[in-house]
């Protein structure tokens, strides 16, 4: 099962804008696993949110989470570094990968479905509360679980593509063996201080080395983007600490996941 859903990953991702006439185009998606039961999903209720869900509130008798890194296309990346506006290819690749996200929990949940499993569609992003700017299901964090990646100082997921993408998750009761990440710090200022290109790049002074400001971050640029490209849907992105940056497509450290 583990490779199915991989492979049914990886097909959908790339037949997904020829089919669909997206204007977006993505680099193929990092796959991982983890145990639903995995006490590390209690520990989130601490580090990002006293009420973020376990496995097991979104499905009663979870067995594993699948979560996956969906990258950018260069392109899409580039066209984001000039300005303080996000691009206008940036903020479309938003709308359409979140999109392409239930889309493709939807299908793997159809397929699941057809060998006799069940799954919890969850969706890519505005889900969070509206207040507190916390999400109570951090796609993120469980990527992190499931050894996708290390946590930047801009404090996206760095992965072995980089942190320029979007992460998607489904929770499921079939059984399948975890995914183990390197345990390596993959951000170079976490490293010992060897970069700090992200926090030069927020337009908004959001992000310090003393911490990030996250209502700044979302209410002085997010939601001036989603403004200036109201025609795209709810575009609230930003993505400027994210490119132009040694971790925007790769991963800096260069230590390959187990």
């Amino acid at each position: 099962m583990r490779q199915l859903i991989t492979t049914l990953i990886k097909e959908f991702t790339g037949e997904y804008s020829r089919r669909n006439g997206s204007k977006s185009q993505w680099q193929e998606p990092l796959v991982g696993f983890v145990n639903a039961a995995d006490e590390r999903f209690t520990g989130l209720r601490e580090s990002v949110s006293a009420t973020h869900a376990l496995p097991c509130d979104l499905l009663p008798d979870a067995r594993t989470v699948v979560v996956y890194f969906i990258p950018f296309a260069d392109s899409i990346v580039r066209s984001n570094i000039p300005g303080a506006a996000c691009s206008y290819e940036w903020a479309a690749a938003y709308i359409e990968t979140n999109k392409l996200i239930f889309d493709l929990n939807t299908y793997l949940s159809e397929q699941l479905g057809q060998k006799g499993y069940a799954s919890s569609i969850i969706p890519a992003t505005h889900n969070f509360d509206e207040t507190r700017l916390v999400s109570d299901w951090s796609h993120r964090h469980v990527a992190y679980l499931a050894g996708l990646g290390s946590f930047g100082l801009n404090n996206m997921l760095i992965t072995e593509k980089g942190c320029c993408g979007r992460v998607g998750s489904l929770v499921t009761n079939v059984a399948i063996e975890p995914t183990q990440g390197s345990g390596q710090e993959n951000c170079l200022y976490k490293h010992g201080g060897l970069c700090q290109k992200c926090v030069s790049r927020c337009p908004e002074q959001a992000l310090t080395l003393e911490g990030f400001d996250r209502h700044k971050c979302y209410l002085a640029k997010c939601l001036e983007n989603a403004k200036l490209y109201s025609e795209l849907g709810l575009a609230d992105a930003c993505g400027k600490c994210l490119v132009n940056v040694p971790c925007s497509s790769r991963n800096p450290a260069q230590r390959p996941l187990r």
